[in-house]
């Protein structure tokens, strides 16, 4: 008779069709999760300098494009103050982080220069194709198309020239001087960088387009140094005595150093170093003064190489996507494997059903009443699952500050059973249970406590969800939503089910 009256109880009718869609939602799609249950990356960003909010927004905007054309799934980018993002991404391998940390660090600011003069830069593109092979040139090819403008100068300047080396460069050192060993300094003013001798040395080139000073360390004095730095944006010490860093920046100027990688060769470190693509080769039939509008990069390995075709993709993104505002530097890797996530996640499933086992158990010896504890537990493990079943229909991201949110809910809602738990066995005690008004007035003082501290928890969470990043959020997101289904779906049906239980003979 009791179970068919609970039944019919609209309150807890409510709450099992909650529970029936949720479960629904769940298995249909999915539940997602954070990258530190899931695996993935997350990565500090630190911007140049402190921009204003307009200026942030660009940059976060410009970055997400970049790690979308990836096809980056998952990611999240979040401004913290005035100069750092926070990007995390999940379901990501170790590999693809490192593709999203060279993404990241590009500014994006592209030069096509001839030698010394600069003939096109970002502005001057109009289309970027597909990353292809190219099994003839055994490269990944980066193909695409500059203006006609740009492509007339470039005819004119190529004009008879050919064998001509043509420089391409992806956020050159502009603006700064260059400290590297004799045998480096040699290798950049030979054959391998020059084809023709008729063409001017990479060096010269550097210098007429770009403003870099090019010096082969020689053990000069530091004063010498600064002497060359004078006007300069910065000093970049490659492969040289790292002393002379902090003498250099005891002497006001700034400096960055820059190591030749394991298993890297000479020439490559160079072209990073320099951001160079090339140079390249020119072709007879680009030497006729007839403009030509089709470019490419092409980025040297087999078809199997990976790497090679993550560059490629890089550069083809960065192309697409154009310079940043201001240069982002990575400041911080925090890579997480997707089998400690899955450690995580059977952790976190095994610590939540033993509060709820911990939670019925310190019910019953208090109260000692199977049939509070039972429905206590119950109301509970209904309330975790609406909560996933919101948080799969809008694809929120659960991760352990989310679900640290679930269990403060829980221990929220739980509190509040045991108001409502209470203010009805005080009615049993003075025998008011079976009058409607004394049940109405005791449930009406429950309700007030309940109502008045989800009220304060709501506040305070919404604080947090509106003016702090990263784990906070998912933390007053999740307790915000279990407080909101706590107050209007779980704690009326249990006080429904209470009060029918509680009526029945001991």
């Amino acid at each position: 008779m009791n179970l068919k009256k609970l039944l019919l109880n609209g309150r807890v009718l409510l709450l099992l069709l909650v529970i029936l869609v949720s479960i629904i939602t769940i298995v249909s799609q999915g539940i997602t999760y954070g990258l530190d249950i899931s695996g993935g990356v997350e990565i500090t960003a630190q911007l140049e300098n402190p921009v204003d909010q307009s200026t942030m927004e660009e940059v976060r905007t410009s970055l997400e494009t970049r790690l979308n054309t990836l096809g980056v799934k998952d990611i999240t980018l979040e401004p913290w103050g005035d100069q750092i993002i926070k990007i995390r991404v999940a379901n990501v391998t170790e590999e693809e982080a490192n593709s999203i940390i060279n993404t990241i660090n590009r500014q994006g600011v592209f030069y096509a220069e001839f030698n010394g003069i600069i003939f096109a830069t970002g502005a001057d593109i109009n289309r970027v194709d597909q990353v292809s092979y190219d099994p003839r040139e055994g490269a990944w090819i980066v193909p695409f198309s500059i203006s006609k403008e740009a492509a007339e100068k470039f005819a004119q300047l190529a004009l008879g020239k050919v064998g001509y080396p043509v420089d391409i460069f992806l956020d050159p050192p502009v603006d700064s001087l260059l400290i590297v060993p004799q045998e480096l300094y040699s290798l950049m003013s030979s054959g391998e960088f020059q084809f023709s001798s008729d063409a001017k040395p990479l060096p010269s080139r550097l210098k007429e387009a770009f403003n870099i000073d090019i010096v082969p360390y020689g053990n000069q004095s530091i004063e010498e140094i600064a002497k060359l730095a004078r006007g300069k944006e910065k000093v970049i010490l490659v492969e040289v005595n790292s002393d002379l860093e902090s003498q250099l920046k005891n002497l006001g100027i700034k400096v960055e150093e820059r190591e030749l990688r394991a298993g890297e060769t000479a020439d490559d470190f160079v072209r990073r170093v320099l951001g160079l693509y090339g140079p390249y080769r020119l072709q007879e039939g680009l030497t006729t003064g007839e403009p030509h509008t089709e470019l490419a990069i092409s980025i040297g390995g087999s078809k199997e190489d990976i790497t090679a075709m993550k560059q490629a993709q890089v550069v083809s993104v960065v192309l697409r996507s154009g310079s940043l505002p201001v240069k982002v530097f990575v400041e911080g890797v925090n890579y997480i494997p997707p089998t400690l996530g899955e450690q995580f996640k059977k952790q976190v499933l095994q610590a939540g059903l033993a509060a709820l086992l911990v939670v019925g158990l310190v019910v019953y010896l208090h109260y000692r009443k199977v049939k509070i504890a039972v429905p206590v537990v119950l109301t509970s493990l209904s309330e975790v699952v609406a909560i996933l079943g919101v948080a799969a229909l809008i694809k929120w991201n659960l991760d352990l500050p989310s679900i640290a949110g679930i269990i403060a809910a829980i221990g929220t809602g739980v509190d509040q059973q045991i108001v409502i738990t209470d203010e009805l066995l005080g009615g049993i005690k003075v025998g008011k249970i079976t009058k409607r008004s004394g049940i109405l007035k005791r449930m009406g003082r429950a309700f007030f406590v309940i109502w008045a501290s989800a009220t304060t928890t709501i506040v305070a969470m919404s604080f947090l969800f509106r003016f702090f990043v990263g784990g906070l959020r998912g933390f007053a997101f999740t307790t915000i939503l279990g407080v909101l289904i706590g107050i209007l779906i779980t704690r009326p049906a249990y006080a429904e089910i209470a009060k029918v239980l509680l009526s029945e003979k001991r």
